[in-house]
This record gives structure tokens, sequence and C-alpha cells, in this order.
């Protein structure tokens, strides 16, 4: 039989759907040529905004639009986060919760048996749930690898759904993260980056931390560089950075997840740290490490945020002088407690402040480029485009470099910085 699966949202999920994949494969399946056609495809969701329940759904209609009849297996964060709702999914024949990953070739045997829908969504427990031993060995064409270390988050943020769709924190134990990046150095990838649901809490209520991870990982020989996904401020402190700051491969890009920069909306948000704290983190981390980059997400017009608030974030967003902000506006989750909060924002004055704030961090982002002008940095050549290599430095700056054949993808090579553009640099290949 042939298969496809598809992905919506974060870093873990791409993680976790290559697992499926590579499970899928050894069970004899072959993965199709069509990427809209297949015997079964599965659909791995993403359920962090009620936009990505729309994505779910769309999705969900064209592959049974072009599969009539295949067959159609419906896991991720939607079906863990809201199972009473999953018996109203018809056009889907097999669907899987969150913990029931493990059983996706069980399952497609046991559905062409029966010929029946199979729906399989334990909940989640406060306590005593294990951390889901997955195990990749490729990522395809990918350049780098993305290994999952941990899963959960007890924080329960107020606009945020997720611990209920991935349960609370657990993490992977060091023997087995060694013996995957072992594995994923083998099949050639030079870069690993370290995810999770929240990263920093890796090893929470274990006698292990991050800095054990990166330092398990760091010691993989053919692996040359190693990366964090996005992580939680508090658990960054001075200890774990100097940790960090002591390997020679760690990569000095920290995707430090902020949300607002007003103390009143963090407050509301359920955010276990003010902007103070915040700033000491990034002037820690920059002490600690030569040319870092600090990047963030933003969310715009929270319940309640008044346009004082929100002007207060857009001060400490520029004061911090971000290397790169993803801005968004708020979305109600259902199911969250900011859905029954007062004083929602009107969405067109949540796109204005996006728009606002997107115009200032768009500055910050220029003069941070402008800062890497004139450097010399290993770059991780990761594709060739048209008529230029495109690559990353170690603090995750874009570079366009002039290109030859393609024979440099996934090398790193020296390169000097010569000029800033909109949104990345220009180099060229030292000694070329």
């Amino acid at each position: 039989m042939v298969f496809n699966v598809l992905t919506l949202g974060c870093k873990v999920n791409q993680y976790e759907s290559q697992a499926m994949r590579e499970d899928l494969l050894r069970h004899g399946f072959t993965e199709s040529p069509d990427k809209e056609r297949a015997d079964v495809t599965v659909i791995n969701t993403c359920t962090v905004t009620s936009v990505s329940d729309a994505k779910n759904r769309k999705l969900i209609n064209r592959v049974r639009r072009n599969n009539p009849d295949g067959i159609i297996v419906l896991t991720g964060c939607m079906p863990q986060a809201f199972p009473e709702e999953m018996k109203e999914f018809t056009n889907c024949d097999i669907i899987l919760g969150n913990k029931e990953r493990g059983r996706l070739v069980p399952a497609i045997e046991e559905y062409l048996g029966a010929k029946r829908p199979l729906l399989e969504i334990p909940s989640y427990l406060n306590r005593g749930d294990v951390f889901e031993n997955l195990r990749v060995s490729s990522f395809g064409e990918h350049t780098r690898a993305f290994i999952k270390i941990e899963d959960g988050c007890n924080r329960f943020c107020s606009y945020c759904i997720i611990p209920y769709a991935r349960g609370r924190v657990r993490s992977k134990p060091l023997d087995d993260l060694r013996k995957e990046i072992e594995q994923v150095a083998l099949s050639g990838y030079r870069e690993v980056v370290l995810v999770g649901i929240n990263l920093s809490a890796y090893g929470q209520g274990e006698d292990f931390n991050l800095a054990d991870a990166v330092e398990t990982a760091c010691a993989v020989e053919g692996i040359e560089r190693v990366r964090l996904g996005s992580i939680e401020p508090e658990q960054m402190d001075a200890p774990l950075i100097a940790r960090l700051a002591a390997q020679k491969k760690f990569c000095p890009q920290f995707h430090l997840s902020l949300q607002s920069g007003c103390d009143r909306t963090l407050r509301a948000m359920n955010r276990h740290y003010d902007t103070a704290a915040y700033a000491a983190i990034v002037q820690n981390l920059r002490a600690a490490f030569d040319n870092a980059s600090m990047t963030t997400d933003v969310m715009v017009g929270f319940a309640g945020e008044t346009e004082e608030d929100f002007q207060s974030s857009v001060s400490f967003v520029q004061q911090i002088g971000f290397a790169k902000v993803h801005v968004f506006p708020y979305s109600v989750r259902r199911g969250t407690r900011a859905e029954t909060m007062p004083d929602h924002v009107d969405p067109a004055e949540k796109e204005r402040r996006a728009h606002v704030m997107g115009e200032a961090v768009a500055k910050s982002r220029q003069a941070f480029l402008r800062t890497q002008v004139g450097r010399t940095e290993e770059v991780l050549i990761e594709r060739l485009r048209h008529g230029y290599y495109e690559g990353y430095t170690k603090n995750y700056t874009p570079v366009h470099i002039p290109s030859g054949d393609g024979a440099l993808c996934g090398e790193i090579r020296r390169v000097t910085l010569t000029e800033a553009r909109e949104d990345w640099c220009e180099g060229v290949l030292e000694n070329a």
C-alpha cells in the first residue's frame, strides 16, 4: 500500500510525522510519489489556534475528495484536545490521539480487517505518563535534523490549549537521545535542532536538564552544530547558560518566547516572568555568547490589552533589539481561560496593532542584519536557489552566496558577509 504523511504545525509535529513515516516504511508500506493521492493518508494536526483547526478541516476535505476510497488517519493535537468532537469527523477512518502514534500500523491493519472506523484517544494523566520514545534516522533532503527531546507542558498559559493536547512534561532519556543523534550523524547530518513542547522544562522531575541534552548532542562524532528550538525564559538561569556557552558546537541563537512586552498583559496571560526578568536573561545570554541572536514571538490584541499596554509592548520589543520577531494577533482558542475574559479587542484593531508592531520589528531586523556585515562566519549551505546558495550562520542569519553547480549543499563553509538586504545578508566564500 502507498501512503502519504501530511503535517501541520510545529517542528515537534514534523519530527513525529517523520517517525510515523519511517514506521510505515519499516512495515512494508511505500511512500506515494503523488502527494495528493495514496491508499493511506496520515494527517498530523495542529490545534494551537482556531485558524489551525480550520486548516485541519480544509486539508481533511481535500484529501477525501482526492482519495474517495483511501484510508484517512487523523492524529495529532486536535483529536487529543477535543476528543468529544471526533465522532463528527466522518471523513476520517482512523482517529488516534497523541498517545497512540505507536499504534499506527496495527490500527491500519485492524481497520483493513474490520472495515469499521477506529477511534482511540486515551486521556493524559496528571502524572505518570512516560515519554513516547519515537526515533528517526533521516529528514529527507533537509540539511539539519530535528530531534524531539521533550513533550508536554505544565504552564497553562491562559490562551493556550496545548497542555490539554500534550499532557504534562516528559523528557527523552539521555542514553536514548545519544543513540538517536548517532544515527542521524551516520545518515550525514551535520546539524541537529533539539525541540520540544516546553523545551526549557527538559529534565523536569529528573536528574538531568537542558544543558545535559546539549552536552550529549555535542559529544556525538560527526555532528558539528547543535541548536535549540523555541525556549521559555524561566529556566535560563546563569549556571545553565554557562554550561551552554562552554560547548563549541552550540549555536548562539535563542528563540526566547516573549508573547508580550507589557507586564500587565503577561500577568493576564499567566506567563511566569515579567519584562525585567526577561531583559536580564537576554543580557546574560549576550554576555556569555559572542554575536548571539535573539528571536521571539509577540502576540498583539490579547483580551484586555489597552492601547497603553500595547505601546508598552512595542517599546520593550524595540528595547531588546531582536534579530527577528514573529508578530501575530491574538486568536480566541476555545477551551482556554482567555476565551471568557472580558474586553476582547476588536479584530480590526488587532490587525492595526499587528501592522504597527510589524513595522517596529522590521527596523530591528534591519539593524541586526547590518551588525553582521563584515563578519566572516561559518555557514551551513542548505540549498541551491536561482543563481545563489542559501545557508545559515551559527546565529541563524540567512546568507545568499553566488552559486556554482550545487556541489556545496550540506557543507559548512566560511563566508564573509558583505551586504545587508531586506531579510538576509549577501556573502562571498572565503578564498573563493
